[in-house]
């Protein structure tokens, strides 16, 4: 498995509509990052503070300059210490991955789900919850 390349397909695909927030990162949006909560509305993200609108992309995911012009392109996250858990979480499978075209796999990681798997969990481990 390669390194994250930060193409941002994740974020692109997930960060909108599809992603969840839980009502305890909200609360600690409020308190301690009034920037990431005024996105919030009726306990729901990503809404345009000064219309109400509903945004179709995560406000915090942004292209990085490039420092040529045959570079990739890059995105970044401007809130990632207090991005929502779902963020954090993802990838949880290889399948996925897969599925989403993620930049990260590579094909001995297609012939041994097994073995990738154990290695993503690996890398992984410190942005998921325990497992009990």
């Amino acid at each position: 498995m390669k390194d994250c390349n930060q193409c941002g397909k994740c974020c692109i695909k997930y960060g909108g509509d599809s992603l969840a927030v839980t009502q305890a990162e909200i609360n600690l949006w409020e308190l301690f990052n009034p920037e990431i909560f005024e996105y919030v509305k009726n306990n729901d993200i990503w809404f345009d503070p000064k219309t109400g609108v509903k945004l179709t992309q995560c406000p915090f995911l942004y292209i990085e300059a490039k420092k040529s012009l045959d570079e990739p392109t890059k995105y970044t996250c401007s809130i990632y210490l207090d991005r929502p858990e779902d963020c954090r979480h993802y990838p949880s499978l290889i399948a996925e991955m897969v599925r989403d075209e993620c930049e990260m796999i590579e094909v001995l990681d297609i012939e041994d789900y097994k073995k990738a798997q154990e290695s993503l969990d690996r890398l992984m481990k410190d942005s998921r919850p325990p497992v009990s």
